[in-house]
Protein backbone atom coordinates (compact mmCIF):
# COMPACT_ATOMS: atom_id res chain seq x y z
CA UNK A 1 0.00 0.00 0.00
CA UNK A 2 1.26 3.05 -0.84
CA UNK A 3 2.06 5.55 1.84
CA UNK A 4 0.94 9.27 2.33
CA UNK A 5 3.61 11.54 3.05
CA UNK A 6 3.19 12.86 6.52
CA UNK A 7 3.70 16.26 5.85
CA UNK A 8 1.98 16.64 2.71
CA UNK A 9 0.10 19.73 2.72
CA UNK A 10 0.05 20.54 6.78
CA UNK A 11 2.66 23.12 6.37
CA UNK A 12 0.41 26.15 4.65
CA UNK A 13 -2.96 25.60 7.22
CA UNK A 14 0.16 25.87 9.99
CA UNK A 15 1.50 28.95 8.86
CA UNK A 16 -1.96 30.68 8.44
CA UNK A 17 -2.73 28.90 11.48
CA UNK A 18 0.34 30.27 13.39
CA UNK A 19 -0.02 34.21 11.85
CA UNK A 20 -3.73 34.09 13.11
CA UNK A 21 -2.93 32.94 16.78
CA UNK A 22 -0.61 35.74 17.03
CA UNK A 23 -2.66 38.36 15.35
CA UNK A 24 -5.44 37.25 18.26
CA UNK A 25 -2.93 37.18 20.93
CA UNK A 26 -1.35 40.53 20.78
CA UNK A 27 -4.91 42.55 19.76
CA UNK A 28 -5.79 40.30 23.26
CA UNK A 29 -2.94 41.89 25.01
CA UNK A 30 -3.18 45.41 24.00
CA UNK A 31 -6.76 45.44 25.06
CA UNK A 32 -5.68 43.75 28.72
CA UNK A 33 -3.08 47.01 28.56
CA UNK A 34 -5.85 49.11 27.86
CA UNK A 35 -8.18 47.79 30.67
CA UNK A 36 -5.92 47.87 33.44
CA UNK A 37 -5.01 51.38 33.02
CA UNK A 38 -2.82 51.84 30.07
CA UNK A 39 -3.68 54.46 27.83
CA UNK A 40 -1.19 54.37 24.51
CA UNK A 41 -2.90 54.22 21.52
CA UNK A 42 -6.13 54.22 23.06
CA UNK A 43 -7.32 57.68 22.15
CA UNK A 44 -6.69 57.30 18.84
CA UNK A 45 -8.91 53.91 18.90
CA UNK A 46 -11.76 54.99 20.80
CA UNK A 47 -11.73 58.77 20.62
CA UNK A 48 -13.68 60.33 23.78
CA UNK A 49 -14.19 56.78 25.46
CA UNK A 50 -10.38 56.64 26.25
CA UNK A 51 -10.50 59.71 28.06
CA UNK A 52 -14.07 59.37 30.25
CA UNK A 53 -13.32 55.51 30.51
CA UNK A 54 -17.47 54.73 31.53
CA UNK A 55 -17.87 51.35 33.31
CA UNK A 56 -19.41 49.63 30.14
CA UNK A 57 -16.40 50.49 28.03
CA UNK A 58 -14.05 48.88 30.17
CA UNK A 59 -15.70 45.88 31.36
CA UNK A 60 -17.11 45.04 27.73
CA UNK A 61 -14.94 46.88 25.71
CA UNK A 62 -11.60 46.24 26.90
CA UNK A 63 -11.65 43.09 29.34
CA UNK A 64 -14.24 41.41 27.31
CA UNK A 65 -12.56 42.40 23.63
CA UNK A 66 -9.82 40.99 25.12
CA UNK A 67 -11.25 37.63 26.46
CA UNK A 68 -12.42 37.50 23.18
CA UNK A 69 -9.27 37.55 21.43
CA UNK A 70 -7.79 35.32 23.50
CA UNK A 71 -11.04 32.57 22.22
CA UNK A 72 -10.25 33.49 18.68
CA UNK A 73 -6.43 32.48 19.84
CA UNK A 74 -7.42 29.13 20.54
CA UNK A 75 -9.02 28.70 17.53
CA UNK A 76 -6.81 29.60 15.34
CA UNK A 77 -4.34 27.11 17.21
CA UNK A 78 -6.88 24.46 16.62
CA UNK A 79 -7.04 25.45 13.21
CA UNK A 80 -3.30 25.13 12.41
CA UNK A 81 -2.52 21.66 14.65
CA UNK A 82 -5.31 19.45 15.43
CA UNK A 83 -6.78 17.13 13.39
CA UNK A 84 -10.10 17.52 13.80
CA UNK A 85 -12.80 15.28 12.28
CA UNK A 86 -16.75 15.35 12.55
CA UNK A 87 -18.69 18.00 14.27
CA UNK A 88 -16.06 19.50 16.17
CA UNK A 89 -14.13 19.92 12.66
CA UNK A 90 -16.98 21.63 11.33
CA UNK A 91 -17.74 23.92 14.06
CA UNK A 92 -13.80 24.76 13.92
CA UNK A 93 -14.68 25.44 10.08
CA UNK A 94 -17.74 27.59 11.06
CA UNK A 95 -16.45 29.48 13.74
CA UNK A 96 -13.42 30.22 11.45
CA UNK A 97 -15.29 31.50 8.57
CA UNK A 98 -17.83 33.57 11.03
CA UNK A 99 -14.51 35.06 12.44
CA UNK A 100 -12.58 36.06 9.16
CA UNK A 101 -15.86 37.39 7.74
CA UNK A 102 -16.77 39.84 11.39
CA UNK A 103 -13.00 40.87 10.94
CA UNK A 104 -13.33 41.72 7.17
CA UNK A 105 -16.41 43.48 7.31
CA UNK A 106 -15.21 45.80 10.10
CA UNK A 107 -11.89 46.66 8.59
CA UNK A 108 -13.48 47.23 4.81
CA UNK A 109 -16.50 48.25 6.08
CA UNK A 110 -14.75 51.60 8.59
CA UNK A 111 -12.10 52.00 5.64
CA UNK A 112 -15.46 52.89 2.93
CA UNK A 113 -16.85 55.09 5.27
CA UNK A 114 -14.07 57.20 6.26
CA UNK A 115 -12.60 57.08 2.46
CA UNK A 116 -16.28 58.28 1.37
CA UNK A 117 -16.11 60.85 4.05
CA UNK A 118 -19.60 59.93 5.24
CA UNK A 119 -21.26 63.21 6.84
CA UNK A 120 -22.56 61.50 10.44
CA UNK A 121 -18.52 60.91 10.95
CA UNK A 122 -17.03 64.19 10.37
CA UNK A 123 -17.85 65.55 14.08
CA UNK A 124 -17.45 62.27 15.74
CA UNK A 125 -14.02 61.22 14.50
CA UNK A 126 -10.94 63.60 14.70
CA UNK A 127 -8.80 63.94 12.07
CA UNK A 128 -6.15 62.23 14.09
CA UNK A 129 -8.18 59.35 14.67
CA UNK A 130 -9.29 59.19 11.22
CA UNK A 131 -5.64 58.91 10.21
CA UNK A 132 -4.58 56.18 12.36
CA UNK A 133 -7.70 54.30 11.23
CA UNK A 134 -7.21 54.54 8.02
CA UNK A 135 -2.92 54.19 7.65
CA UNK A 136 -3.22 51.68 11.10
CA UNK A 137 -6.37 49.71 12.64
CA UNK A 138 -8.76 49.27 9.40
CA UNK A 139 -5.56 47.38 7.43
CA UNK A 140 -4.98 45.45 10.88
CA UNK A 141 -8.27 43.77 10.89
CA UNK A 142 -8.37 43.31 7.62
CA UNK A 143 -4.91 41.38 8.07
CA UNK A 144 -6.49 39.07 10.97
CA UNK A 145 -9.54 38.35 8.55
CA UNK A 146 -7.08 37.15 5.75
CA UNK A 147 -5.25 35.08 8.44
CA UNK A 148 -7.91 33.42 9.68
CA UNK A 149 -9.61 33.07 6.28
CA UNK A 150 -7.07 30.99 4.64
CA UNK A 151 -6.50 29.05 8.24
CA UNK A 152 -9.43 28.01 7.75
CA UNK A 153 -9.42 27.43 4.41
CA UNK A 154 -6.26 25.47 4.70
CA UNK A 155 -7.62 23.27 7.55
CA UNK A 156 -10.51 22.00 5.52
CA UNK A 157 -8.33 21.33 2.48
CA UNK A 158 -6.25 19.15 4.86
CA UNK A 159 -8.66 17.41 6.62
CA UNK A 160 -10.50 16.20 3.16
CA UNK A 161 -7.05 14.82 1.54
CA UNK A 162 -6.03 13.23 5.42
CA UNK A 163 -6.38 9.79 4.87
CA UNK A 164 -9.12 7.65 7.14
CA UNK A 165 -7.46 6.23 10.37
CA UNK A 166 -5.87 3.24 10.83
CA UNK A 167 -8.61 1.23 12.21
CA UNK A 168 -11.13 2.09 9.26
CA UNK A 169 -8.46 1.39 6.70
CA UNK A 170 -8.02 -2.19 8.35
CA UNK A 171 -12.21 -2.80 7.97
CA UNK A 172 -11.58 -1.72 4.42
CA UNK A 173 -8.77 -4.39 3.60
CA UNK A 174 -10.92 -7.00 5.41
CA UNK A 175 -12.23 -9.82 3.48
CA UNK A 176 -15.93 -9.88 2.58
CA UNK A 177 -16.40 -13.26 3.52
CA UNK A 178 -14.65 -15.33 6.13
CA UNK A 179 -14.48 -19.46 5.97
CA UNK A 180 -17.01 -20.42 8.58
CA UNK A 181 -18.10 -23.93 7.76
CA UNK A 182 -17.68 -26.35 10.68
CA UNK A 183 -16.14 -29.77 10.07
CA UNK A 184 -17.93 -32.97 11.52
CA UNK A 185 -16.31 -32.66 14.71
CA UNK A 186 -17.80 -29.20 15.45
CA UNK A 187 -14.15 -27.04 14.71
CA UNK A 188 -14.05 -23.99 12.79
CA UNK A 189 -11.18 -24.69 10.40
CA UNK A 190 -8.34 -22.10 10.33
CA UNK A 191 -7.53 -22.83 6.76
CA UNK A 192 -9.82 -21.84 3.33
CA UNK A 193 -9.04 -25.09 2.19
CA UNK A 194 -12.14 -27.17 3.06
CA UNK A 195 -12.24 -30.96 1.72
CA UNK A 196 -14.57 -31.04 -1.64
CA UNK A 197 -16.89 -33.67 0.11
CA UNK A 198 -17.74 -31.41 2.25
CA UNK A 199 -19.04 -28.53 0.25
CA UNK A 200 -19.01 -29.84 -3.15
CA UNK A 201 -21.19 -33.04 -2.85
CA UNK A 202 -20.08 -36.27 -4.13
CA UNK A 203 -19.51 -35.16 -7.88
CA UNK A 204 -16.27 -33.59 -6.13
CA UNK A 205 -15.79 -36.88 -4.12
CA UNK A 206 -15.68 -38.81 -6.70
CA UNK A 207 -12.81 -36.47 -8.46
CA UNK A 208 -10.65 -36.09 -5.56
CA UNK A 209 -11.30 -40.25 -4.51
CA UNK A 210 -7.89 -42.11 -5.43
CA UNK A 211 -8.20 -45.42 -7.75
CA UNK A 212 -9.12 -47.98 -6.01
CA UNK A 213 -9.94 -46.58 -2.87
CA UNK A 214 -13.32 -47.12 -1.27
CA UNK A 215 -15.64 -44.09 -1.65
CA UNK A 216 -16.29 -42.04 1.47
CA UNK A 217 -19.64 -40.29 0.02
CA UNK A 218 -22.75 -41.75 0.21
CA UNK A 219 -25.46 -40.94 -2.13
CA UNK A 220 -27.55 -38.12 -1.54
CA UNK A 221 -30.77 -38.05 -2.53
Amino acid sequence: MKREPEGTGSEPSTLWGRIACLWAAAFAGLHFYWAVGGDVGLSISAGPLATERPLWFVVAGLWGVGVLCLLGARLAWLLARSRLRGVPALLARWLGWGVSALLLARGIGIEVLLLTNTTHLDTSVSEGQRAWTLALWNPWFITGGLAFGLATLRSSRHTDAEPPPASRRCLLRRPAHSPTTPTAAGHTPSDSRVAPHLVAGPAACRSHRPTGSTSPCRKQA
